[in-house]
């Protein structure tokens, strides 16, 4: 088992940064691939990156690219995303979750945290 715990949510005006981490314990995360997902009520979970298990290589939603990055330190076991330039549309609660593939289908990671809320006002 995988314990995830994402912290760094807030309330941020349009324009404005994040930087939302992701803290495992159980496991090594080095062993997995690392995403982060965001979801508002009423709509499906989204993709919003991933970072490979050595970090060289990382995926991002169309969306987000060139405002937001994906980093990981596998000597802290922890993810991080660093959101800028934020817009209300990015509105979300955040989940970091941890799959053995890389993927951008919610259904291929096996492991969850809580999530934490990013709101952006206007």
């Amino acid at each position: 088992q995988v314990l995830l715990v994402e912290s760094g949510g807030g309330l941020v005006q349009a324009g404005g940064s994040l930087t939302l981490s992701c803290a495992a314990s159980g496991r090594p995360l080095r062993r997995y691939f690392m995403g982060w997902f965001r979801q508002v009520p009423g709509k499906d979970r989204e993709f919003v990156a991933c970072i490979s298990p050595g970090g060289m290589s990382t995926v991002f939603n169309d969306s987000v690219k060139g405002r937001f990055n994906i980093s990981r330190d596998n000597a802290k076991n922890t993810v991080g995303l660093q959101m800028t330039n934020l817009k209300p549309e990015d509105t979300a609660v955040y989940t970091c979750a941890a799959s053995e593939v890389i993927a951008r289908r919610a259904e291929a990671y096996s492991f969850w945290g809580q999530g934490t809320q990013v709101t952006v006002s206007s």
